[in-house]
């Protein structure tokens, strides 16, 4: 009996496997597979001509090696047939015992054909078989398909974006939207960041991206969020508010020479982007000259959208100051309004909705952003409201928003997922995934929620999340490991750590701006036998004992994968840097408690700050492989209004920034 059991259990297994190594990401629509087996494997010589003599598009990995050939030694062939049957983006292959065949509606489906026949390969290689004869139909549920790259705060090195954009290629992203800020080398060089990249860079990038069928667009801040402007002395007459460096004052000329000149350098380092995305969030300016300060809001936006137009640039706009001021914005940010309750704030607040619909840009495309729980009524109330007032309106989702050290709630996929499928649903034209760079965790961290956006924008279908998560261990690793998963068990321990050494109700993204942060932030420390410590803080050392546990099984997981033949390696190096800087301050929770307890020495406790230098110094190597991990020396750092822990030096300092403090007052208190 037991060995029937084994057997089954085996059989399963095997299934599961080889299920894995036989999927698609994204998913594609249609896969018609025979019983029968083609004569080509990954190892196959391919040799390629279009009957239409189209240009064989970029080839990634396997299908670089396919050779050009003739109408008589072809076994590849390949058109773009504008009549296709099949929507835009889309194509068919046609897998035979002796050849292949490749049709597309455009270039863009053509590119998507090899990015498919390319996994087909890699399956191939996996499996150790044959291609089956088979007939796929393809195209993507959503038109546009946009990661957001968000480098306010610091730079990646240069060639990384390369192999970014290779790497979302091969996902089918076919758009970037790059929020700017001062990283852009602007002919107002007082603006750009001394670390800038220059035009040229970003030019050459958008150039390398729109080979592999990706637009780049860029996103300048202009009314709100304008710090990185309004930072330096020679701007300060057009602040709003004088004393603020947050917003510009609309109704100054010399706002929009300003703004319109770093529109005109972003536009020529996206030659091939058709937006403009302006922003325009979170900001209220006030009443002057007798407007109201939404109505300046409404100003500021016609007169950039008139811009964007004459610059043949669609603009587009985060919504959320047009919904605030309709009163409707808290019901967008609660999953438990139900619909009918929508339906009827929507209809009491129409007057507030509609006062100011008429001078709405007609160009504009009203970007609905909901980060989280984007089912919730209200959000998809106002997705509908748009709709029905014909104005244009695309979905923002996110990969990354206010997470300390890396993405969680298992790197937001859900709710990726969720908005995706609405987006679907109401037809929208695309949706962006938006990465914010407010505290700065390594761009390795964002890939898996990247591709959850690919598969879900792409396919449009309800696949379970925990199928996808599989799908994406094997193609982004090239292994199905179950030590894989440990990402979602790193979720816990990383979101405690954040404040695990900040008193309660304060935030590490706060300690900076207190001039007493040793007393009102940092943890009371304790005398040796302290008993009324232990008891009020005895929540937290539970939590450091049990993470402690979770992230040494997670650790041992790691080494075990590292000793593997994984792909992406680098990425395993980043979680790595990650669990060791968690398990260091609950190891060291757990230390100040020993001490507590009196089963510990100062001495003991005091040595654990060389070993968290140690530990420092290998974290920002690994990081700075592919990172530029400083600012540079004459760095001027804004206001820093929301807070973001990365924005609050100019070294790595702000990652550490809860240890690096309590090392002071530990110093302070027992030297």
């Amino acid at each position: 009996m037991k060995k029937i059991i084994l057997i089954a259990l085996l059989i399963v297994s095997c299934n599961n496997h080889n299920n894995t190594h036989n999927t698609f990401l994204p998913a594609i629509k249609e896969n018609s597979v025979s019983e029968r087996i083609s004569n080509f494997d990954y190892k196959s010589e391919l040799t390629a001509f279009s009957t239409n003599g189209d240009s064989i598009p970029v080839l990634f990995e396997f299908t670089k090696k396919i050779k050009l050939g003739s109408a008589d030694n072809a076994n590849l062939l390949f058109e773009i047939d504008p009549k296709l049957e099949i929507p835009n983006q889309g194509y068919l292959i046609e897998i035979f015992e002796n050849k292949i065949e490749i049709k597309a509606k455009d270039s863009q489906g053509l590119f998507y054909s090899f990015i498919s026949l390319n996994q087909i390969l890699k399956n191939s290689k996996s499996q150790k078989k044959n291609i089956p004869i088979k007939h796929i139909k393809d195209y993507p549920a959503l038109d546009y398909r946009s990661v957001h790259i968000d480098v306010k705060h610091h730079l990646e090195k240069k060639e990384y974006y390369f192999d970014l954009i290779d790497q979302l290629a091969s996902i089918k992203i076919n758009g970037i939207i790059i929020e700017f800020e001062d990283k852009l080398g602007y002919g107002r060089s007082n603006i750009a960041a001394p670390e800038a990249y220059s035009i040229d860079f970003w030019k050459e990038l958008s150039e390398y991206a729109i080979k592999r069928k990706i637009k780049i667009s860029p996103l300048i801040q202009g009314l709100g969020h304008a710090s990185f402007i309004l930072k330096h002395e020679e701007f300060k007459h057009l602040r709003d508010i004088p004393e603020s460096d947050w917003a510009f004052n609309p109704l100054k000329q010399e706002t929009y020479d300003i703004q319109f000149d770093l529109y005109k350098d972003a536009l020529g380092a996206t030659p091939y982007g058709q937006y403009l995305h302006v922003g325009g969030d979170e900001v209220r300016v006030i009443d002057r000259d007798g407007k109201k300060g939404f109505e300046l809001n409404l100003y500021w936006l016609k007169k950039v959208s008139e811009f964007a137009e004459k610059n043949k640039r669609t603009p587009i706009f985060w919504d959320d100051m047009y919904l605030k001021y309709g009163e409707v914005w808290n019901a967008t940010l609660d999953p438990n309004i139900s619909e009918s309750e929508a339906n009827e704030l929507w209809k009491l607040k129409a007057p507030k909705l509609n006062e100011y619909i008429d001078e709405f840009p007609e160009n504009c495309i009203y970007m609905r952003w909901s980060y989280f729980r984007p089912w919730g009524k209200g959000n998809v109330k106002s997705i509908d409201w748009y709709k029905e007032n014909n104005i244009k309106v695309m979905g923002a989702t996110a990969g990354q928003t206010r997470w300390i050290l890396m993405p969680q709630d298992e790197s937001n996929i859900k709710s990726i997922k969720s908005f995706a499928l609405i987006s679907t649903e109401k037809k929208l034209d695309g949706l962006l995934l938006t990465l914010w760079d407010d505290d700065s965790p390594h761009f390795e961290l964002y890939k898996r929620g990247i591709h959850a956006f690919a598969e879900y924008t792409w396919t449009g279908q309800n696949t379970e999340i925990s199928e996808f998560k599989s799908k994406f261990n094997y193609h982004f690793f090239n292994n199905d490991n179950d030590h894989l998963n440990f990402i979602d068990s790193l979720d816990k321990p990383v979101r405690d750590w954040a404040n695990l050494f900040i008193k309660k109700g304060k935030h590490r993204n706060s300690i900076t701006k207190s001039d007493d942060y040793l007393s009102s932030h940092l943890i009371d420390l304790p005398a040796i036998n302290d008993e009324e410590w232990l008891l009020s803080h005895k929540e937290k050392i539970e939590i450091a004992n049990n993470h402690l546990k979770s992230l040494e099984i997670i650790l041992n997981y790691i080494r075990e994968l590292k000793s593997l033949n994984l792909i992406n390696m680098y990425t395993i190096e980043i979680y790595e840097q990650v669990a060791k800087l968690a398990h260091f301050s609950y190891k060291l929770m757990i230390e100040i408690s020993d001490y507590a307890k009196g089963s510990s020495s100062i001495e003991a406790l005091l040595n654990n700050e060389t070993e968290f230098e140690l530990l420092r110094n290998e974290f920002e190597k690994v990081y700075s492989k592919t990172r530029v991990i400083n600012k540079s020396e004459n760095y001027i750092l804004d206001q820093d209004h929301h807070r973001h822990t990365a924005n609050q030096s100019i070294n790595m300092d702000w990652q550490f920034i809860g240890e690096l403090k309590l090392f002071e007052k530990l110093n302070l208190t027992y030297k």
